[in-house]
């Protein structure tokens, strides 16, 4: 593997389009981590509530189920005659199976119970004492979430976003159902792994797999920078 082969590899557009295309699926999922993982797992950490059991449950799901179940399960409810999917492909004209939106929601399927479990964790004891001065004083939801939760979580916060991260660059099973890794529209990085695996390019699976490795090396890194901090 000489630097002038890695750079030919590198320029090959069916190389160049996995790469793209999991930077564009990851630009989506990172901020739904944040937006949506953050307030979740705040929620999570401090309701008792049947409702806030069940929607603990439903966030375990991707932890403990094989993607390849999670994929095929979101794949009935999303497909085309498909519980959700059915009313989206007939009032809407959107189809998530088989498209970008179906590779980003893998993503953030298989990665937000890694952003949720970390702040989950941190919503605990001294920070309910500061919620609930925080409300004495006077103070709405939205400031004490802003002013009081997130400065009190922000490396459980941090740590989350890299977890999730690293697991959505890695997804496949999911990936593989929702997507239907279709070279050249939705074959992202570790689909085209797969790809390359399969027809015997090991020389394209091991960059790819060299590139993925080094992203997670540098997770890796800066989630023990966070631990430290």
């Amino acid at each position: 593997m000489t630097p002038e082969a890695i750079v030919a590899a590198l320029s090959d557009p069916g190389v160049l389009f996995p790469i793209r295309l999991t930077l564009w699926v990851m630009a989506v999922a990172i901020p739904v981590f944040f937006v949506l993982g953050v307030p979740l797992g705040y929620l999570l950490g401090r309701g008792h509530s049947r409702v806030i059991a069940m929607l603990d449950f439903l966030v375990s799901l991707p932890l403990v189920l094989p993607p390849m179940a999670v994929g095929f399960f979101m794949l009935l409810l999303l497909g085309r005659k498909g519980l959700i999917g059915a009313p989206l492909q007939h009032f809407l004209g959107v189809e998530i199976i088989f498209s970008f939106p179906g590779l980003a929601l893998a993503a953030i399927t298989s990665g937000i119970p890694l952003m949720v479990r970390p702040v989950q964790a941190a919503v605990r004891g001294d920070l309910l004492r500061l919620v609930e001065l925080s409300s004495v004083l006077g103070k709405g939801p939205l400031t004490t979430f802003v002013r009081v939760v997130l400065p009190h979580c922000r490396k459980s916060v941090a740590a989350g976003l890299f977890l999730a991260t690293g697991r959505a660059l890695g997804e496949v099973g999911v990936s593989l159902l929702l997507g239907g890794d279709i070279v050249g529209r939705t074959n992202t990085i570790s689909l085209e792994i797969y790809n390359a695996v399969f027809t015997g390019d090991f020389f394209r699976a091991g960059l790819l797999s060299a590139l993925l490795a080094l992203v997670s090396l540098g997770l890796t890194y800066a989630l023990k920078r966070t631990g430290r901090g």
